[in-house]
C-alpha cells in the first residue's frame, strides 16, 4: 500500500510549510491526484489519518482533487478524455495519442494553517 508512504510525504511536506510560516498547526491540505497515478483516494485518506496523529496535522482536513486523464492527438491535435482503463487512441482519427496532458498528477496543492481563512 504505497498510499501510506504518500501520506507520510504529505504530512512531512505540510509540516515543513507550517514550520516555515511559524504556525503550530495545519487545518487542512489539498492534494491533486491524477486518474492514472495509481493512488486510491480512500486508502490515502485512511493512511493520512494514521500518519497525521500526533503531528501538526492531527485533525487536519485532507481534500483530494481528482484530476481526469486527457490526451492530445499528434495527428489532428484533438484533445480527448482518456478514460479508465486508459484508451490512448484518438476518437477522431483513430491513431495513438502523442501526449498525455493530465492524469498522472500527485502533488501537494495547498496547505492551510490553523486560524487562517
Amino acid at each position: 500500500m504505497h498510499e501510506l508512504s504518500i501520506a507520510a510525504a504529505v504530512v512531512e511536506s505540510a509540516t515543513g510549510v507550517a514550520r516555515e510560516q511559524g504556525a503550530e498547526a495545519v487545518a487542512g491540505v489539498t492534494v491533486r491526484i491524477g486518474e492514472l497515478s495509481g493512488v486510491v483516494p480512500d486508502a490515502l485518506r485512511f493512511s493520512f489519518s494514521l500518519v497525521a496523529e500526533g503531528t501538526a496535522l492531527d485533525g487536519a482536513e485532507l481534500v483530494i482533487e481528482e484530476v481526469p486523464a486527457h490526451a492530445r492527438c499528434g495527428g489532428c491535435d484533438t484533445r480527448f478524455a482518456v478514460g479508465s482503463p486508459p484508451d490512448l487512441w484518438c476518437p477522431h482519427c483513430d491513431i495513438a495519442a502523442a501526449e498525455l496532458l493530465t492524469g498522472r498528477e500527485l502533488e501537494l496543492a495547498e496547505v492551510r494553517m490553523a486560524g487562517s481563512p
